[in-house]
């Protein structure tokens, strides 16, 4: 098990889009991504703190975006109830698709970014071509009983968690749905570097680990507090340490195995909800969104190094 370094602060970046919503790193950490009560999003260099584009189409927040394998491309969702798919270089909206009938709450791309897949407000998982110029969803799958508050996928499954408060695995290769019950409304689902585990965020204040293969409960993560906000929680790198926003204004730091705090980070002294947050793919980063701004944090000895 890797030893942990506590995390520090490295840039504060207001991003001047009103709230934020969400903050995503792009495919290699390079670049990050903050979406906006202003309709906007926003591209970052973390590192220096720099605005290199914005992007705007949208007619209502901007709720989740993501970055293309390649980094070409941004997908982005909004309670506008519309999915536009951007050119990162030109800034222009290549596409947008509309068929969800609510606010769209989140959405990924596949691992070659061939599919957009997006979950709403309207308790719907829709899977989009987004190659071709087909505006109509390739796949709709209406088993979810609330809003639809993640999704996520690997080569061979799309996970969706729901507020009803179960994870739904869909198969690709057989075509098979698996329902596992947490049991507590879940606000977001992330999965570990391996694959072999999910992390659910719950609004009982309660992170759970959850098995991929058999849906069963790992292990459970206390300390933080969710007050039904969506809070939404990751994990580090190096696949050893679970982090999580709380309603009071700091992050937490677990252990992923022995389930203890390993580091309360103090975002802000004037509290605060610190509901967004993202892991670098790489480096013993995050990033955390509380109201306008976005913190980046880093071990202090990466910043060492990074100074030399």
């Amino acid at each position: 098990m890797p030893e942990f370094e506590n995390l520090n602060v490295k840039t504060t970046i207001d991003c001047k889009q009103g709230a934020v919503r969400a903050v995503r790193y792009n495919v290699d950490g390079t670049y990050c991504l903050s979406c906006g009560s202003d309709k906007k999003i926003k591209l970052w260099n973390p590192v220096s703190g720099l605005l290199l584009k914005t992007y705007g189409g949208h007619a209502d927040e901007v709720t989740d975006a993501a970055g293309s394998c390649d980094s070409s491309y941004i997908v982005s969702a909004s309670l506008d109830k519309s999915i536009i798919y951007w050119d990162v270089s030109t800034g222009a909206p290549v596409r947008r698709l509309r068929s969800h009938a609510g606010g769209v709450r989140c959405v990924c791309f596949n691992e070659d970014s061939s599919i957009a897949i997006s979950g709403g407000r309207d308790n719907v998982v829709m899977c989009w071509d987004i190659r071709t110029r087909r505006l109509d969803p390739v796949q709709v799958m209406k088993e979810a009983r609330d809003c639809i508050t993640t999704v996520a996928t690997n080569e061979n499954r799309i996970y969706a968690a729901s507020l009803d408060g179960c994870v739904r695995t869909y198969d690709i290769r057989v075509g098979e749905l698996t329902c596992d019950k947490v049991g507590e409304p879940i606000t977001y689902l992330a999965q570990t570097r391996d694959e072999q585990c999910l992390v659910a965020g719950c609004q009982d204040s309660v992170v759970r680990l959850l098995d991929c293969e058999t849906g069963g409960l790992l292990s459970e993560y206390r300390g933080h507090r969710g007050d039904d906000y969506h809070i939404e929680c990751g994990i580090l790198s190096n696949d050893a340490h679970i982090v999580t926003g709380s309603s009071d204004g700091d992050a937490f730091v677990y252990d992923l195995l022995e389930g203890k705090i390993l580091q309360r980070i103090r975002i802000s002294d004037n509290g605060g909800v610190v509901h967004s947050l993202a892991s670098h793919p790489k480096r013993q980063e995050m990033i955390f969104a509380r109201r306008r701004d976005m913190y980046v944090f880093s071990t202090d000895l990466q910043i060492e190094e990074e100074q030399l």
